[in-house]
């Protein structure tokens, strides 16, 4: 493995965001809001309006050398909530600290923009995902509401709150 780099997206990134979430809905496809289908559907232009990051969004992506191996984003919702999403991380690399880089990397980010409190939707059924964020401090809130892409399974909301 080589050095692992954590870093905010940017529009030349959008090949590497591309490749990365399309992976990711393949890999998963009920543990997000969007489909396969809808993301494979994006622009080459949409998809480097993503990769440009805003206080509103940020994707991260990890990267050992030049392949890029996991996402993750800030985005803030209408409501003002500050939102973990797209959390995602290639098999290899699996539980080798590059989740915990990006989950760090959102909280640094959901923080300097002003958002002490970061939110995130999972299913108590993807107990490993559960374990790994109460890991990272996130804990379960008495919310519920369905997946977009995928209504019949219900996410509950978890909060992470930053430090005092």
């Amino acid at each position: 493995m080589n050095h692992i780099v954590i870093r905010p997206s940017s529009a030349a990134d959008w090949p590497a965001l591309k490749s990365t979430r399309l992976a990711a809905l393949l890999d998963a496809p009920t543990a997000f809001g969007a489909s396969h289908a809808s993301a494979a559907g994006f622009s080459d232009a949409d998809w480097q309006q993503r990769a440009t990051s805003t206080p509103q969004r940020t994707f991260f992506l990890a990267f050992d050398g030049e392949h890029p191996i996991g996402l993750a984003a800030q985005v803030v919702a209408g409501n003002g909530e500050c939102h973990l999403i797209a959390m995602w991380v290639h098999r290899e690399y699996r539980g080798r600290n590059v989740a915990q880089g990006l989950v760090d990397a959102v909280k640094q980010c959901a923080v300097g923009n002003g958002h002490p409190r970061l939110v995130l939707d999972v299913a108590p059924e993807n107990a490993r995902a559960a374990a790994f964020y109460r890991k990272q401090g996130f804990v379960f809130l008495p919310a519920w509401e369905a997946l977009e892409s995928h209504p019949h399974i219900h996410v509950q909301k978890m909060e992470w709150l930053a430090p005092a």
